[in-house]
């Protein structure tokens, strides 16, 4: 089943990414995000399981009746950032799949010359 990750707020004030279940009125998989300032005077985010820190992993249920606001925009890193956390897979970006071609040493061939080099003694 596939499940539509939204961005909410609840009504203690936690905001909370997770699979929106409009048949059960659920959210399920919560993770909570957190701002930090930073010494800068920027904010930082923090995404952590909900039960942080005495659950680690991402999981649990809320009801939307604790909801208060749904956010109408998500950013897509927060989104990947959601599917790592709760999957334990890496999103890569198309940034991340343009650089594999430098991970290879560069040059033709990946860089490793002629098989036949090797073989040679």
């Amino acid at each position: 089943m596939a499940y539509d990750i939204k961005l909410v707020k609840l009504i203690n004030g936690d905001m909370v990414l997770g699979k929106w279940d409009e048949q059960e009125q659920k959210i399920k998989d919560p993770a909570i995000l957190q701002t930090i300032p930073t010494q800068q005077g920027g904010m930082q985010m923090a995404l952590l399981p909900f039960g942080y820190p005495f659950d680690t992993e991402v999981s649990g249920e809320i009801d939307l009746k604790h909801v208060m606001y749904v956010y109408k925009n998500l950013p897509e890193d927060l989104k990947n950032k959601y599917f790592e956390a709760s999957s334990n897979l890496t999103i890569s970006s198309a940034n991340d799949l343009r650089n594999l071609q430098g991970m290879s040493g560069g040059g033709q061939g990946g860089g490793m010359g002629n098989i036949g080099d090797l073989l040679k003694g």
